[in-house]
């Protein structure tokens, strides 16, 4: 995780410490003996899943044409595999005249290249995974990539970041915006007080947080950066979001609620994220606008983990946690669920972006816990004219008041959600690259509680 901050931090000056070299200088390769013992050498881990040992592993590729031609013709299928529908057959065609076989008919070959797609990607990746990862490890590439990892290891404090004002305040401290001394990268900074974890007993609560930050790497989940402590604090450093959270641009930014498109945009995002955390049997629990934040280009991400909780393989949870007006009626009646509360949650998202409204209370009602519980658990929620029939219909199969006939908790799940009419027009594959381009830009400079964080960037 550490490695891609690294990659992206190095090539802008602006913000970086003057001993920005220094600190990042590598030990001496004899340093790195001990790690080269240990580490585990997995090609895909060190080739494929890790930023730096991917680039390096591909720089070692290019020192070889053999070699290169396979890293080329991976790159192609995976680009193939992100490229619109209508443009996928003369994409096709171009790697079957590139790459494959010249003798027999065109239609055919990319048929047989459809068909094989997949064995294909697995052959490519076999081959790398023999010799030439072999001789990789007694590359100069491999020596560096070992220096890189003696490099994250260095120990992170608070004198790793330079601290600029606060964002936000939570139940357990305040969130600051940070900056990277070495390589000038902005970040937030959730500070724990741990006088607050220790009078509210939250401990297990602020190390679980951590530990599932610690599993997940989603673009669609705030990602933890770097982790340490202080005297009188733990500090989780964030993936900063300069947008503003869906709260604020549901009700503030005009008349409250979004366009069709917005919503199909957001939402999918969201399934994508929520769809990364239950592969690691990870419930959310928590989904409401506030939670939803913005970056810069107009993508969201799941923001606050604290009452997410990882569900026992074969198992299922009893927990009465979330916002009231969010809660599913599974979760208020305290019975035993999965991952149900959060298609609930996106359900009640659907509906709030699109009417401009929470489904179970007005807008700055007064009403008390008890009747929202209520209604949650014995009213159907009302569509105004704002909902086209496909709005309504996923939303009310997301609504449905039974965890066992709603829709995220059949046995298709997630890809059951993104299958809905609700989402035809978008490209699931190119939302998962971040190839899609958002139809709403953020203007930071006009959100009053960012400016000044957006001026040090």
């Amino acid at each position: 995780m550490a490695q891609s901050l690294f990659l992206g931090g190095g090539g802008k000056r602006k913000g970086r410490s003057k001993k920005w070299k220094e600190i990042l200088r590598f030990p001496h390769i004899s340093q790195c003996t001990e790690l080269g013992n240990s580490i585990d050498r997995d090609y895909f881990s060190l080739c494929d899943k890790q930023p730096i040992g991917r680039l390096l592993f591909r720089l070692y590729c290019e020192t070889r044409p053999q070699l290169q031609r396979c890293i080329n013709l991976l790159d192609a299928m995976e680009d193939y595999e992100v490229t619109p529908d209508e443009k996928r057959k003369g994409r096709g065609d171009q790697i079957i005249k590139t790459f494959l076989s010249k003798q027999v008919g065109s239609f055919i070959r990319y048929i047989y290249f459809l068909l094989s797609l997949a064995q294909f990607n697995q052959a490519l990746h076999d081959y790398l995974s023999g010799a030439p990862f072999a001789d990789y490890q007694n590359s100069m590439y491999f020596d560096r990539f070992l220096q890189w990892k003696m490099l994250e290891r260095q120990p992170i404090t608070k004198d790793t970041f330079r601290q600029y004002r606060v964002l936000g305040k939570g139940g357990f401290g305040e969130v600051c915006a940070c900056q990277v001394r070495a390589t000038g990268k902005m970040y937030a900074c959730k500070k724990l007080e741990k006088k607050r974890i220790k009078k509210r007993k939250g401990e297990s609560m602020a190390l679980n947080e951590k530990q599932i930050l610690e599993k997940v790497n989603s673009r669609f989940v705030v990602s933890l950066a770097y982790a340490y402590e202080t005297k009188d604090a733990l500090c989780l450093v964030l993936t900063i979001m300069n947008g503003g959270d869906l709260k604020f641009h549901i009700y503030n930014m005009g008349t409250p609620g979004f366009d069709k498109d917005r919503v199909q945009f957001y939402a999918a995002q969201i399934c994508c994220g929520l769809e990364h955390l239950h592969r690691e049997s990870i419930v959310y629990r928590d989904l409401k606008p506030e939670n939803i934040l913005l970056d810069d280009n107009g993508h969201i991400r799941i923001s606050d983990l604290g009452l997410a909780i990882k569900v026992p393989e074969g198992e299922l949870i009893r927990g009465r946690v979330g916002t009231v007006g969010y809660m599913a009626p599974e979760v208020i009646n305290n019975e035993k669920y999965g991952m149900s509360p959060d298609w609930w949650g996106l359900g009640c998202l659907v509906y709030e972006m699109t009417a401009g409204r929470s489904p179970f209370r007005a807008r700055k009602e007064r009403v008390k816990r008890e009747e929202v519980e209520k209604r949650v658990q014995e009213e159907q929620e009302e569509y105004n004219d704002k909902f086209t029939e496909d709005t309504k219909a996923i939303c009310r199969m997301l609504l449905t008041k039974d965890p066992k006939q709603r829709l995220g908790c059949l046995a298709e799940g997630a890809v059951g959600v993104k299958a809905h009419p609700f989402f035809k027009n978008i490209n699931f594959k190119r939302l998962e690259a971040g190839i899609l381009e958002p139809s709403f830009v953020p203007d930071v400079t006009n959100l009053p509680f960012l400016a000044h964080v957006c001026s040090l960037i």
